[in-house]
């Protein structure tokens, strides 16, 4: 697998073929793209974001098909994606947010508190195995910018 790009994206860079937790360590893994992307301006950074959806939704299908399975285990393109999101417009770029981000998200995406395992559900192909996890990654958002705005509430 890991000798196709398109695999290799799809499988975080082969953090999704981790024989436990895949989704947890392919978040792990994404905070390291996340380091480069969170130099950029707004803009840029959620373009990137809507980018990496369209073309995480080719890649999952893609992979999803190779292996026979829908929304396989190994594939994590969908955790970048869903933390990145979560990381948007955080007020600075510490270990701290970047900590507090990856709980969120995590938590979020395991849960899947209503639409998220709705969609889980529900929606097929890429833009099922994407859409779950952009719904997490918005759940987080929205807590990381109440804990920006209020940080003494929490």
């Amino acid at each position: 697998m890991l000798l196709n790009p398109l695999h290799v994206l799809s499988l975080g860079f082969g953090a999704g073929l981790s024989p436990r937790a895949p989704g947890t360590v392919g978040t792990i893994v994404s905070i390291i793209p996340y380091l480069y992307l969170s130099q950029l301006a707004l803009l840029p950074y959620i373009t990137v974001i809507v980018v990496g959806f369209a073309l995480g939704v080719y890649l999952c299908h893609y992979t999803s098909q190779a292996l026979g399975a829908h929304d396989h285990s190994g594939i994590v393109w969908d955790e970048f994606i869903g933390f990145w999101i979560t990381m948007i417009a955080v007020p600075a770029v510490t270990w701290q947010w970047i900590l507090v981000g990856f709980v969120l998200f995590r938590f979020f995406d395991i849960v899947k508190p209503w639409p998220v395992k709705w969609a889980d559900k529900h929606l097929k192909g890429g833009f099922g195995i994407m859409f779950d996890d952009v719904l997490a990654g918005l759940y987080a958002l929205a807590c990381m910018q109440l804990i920006a705005k209020y940080p003494g509430s929490f």
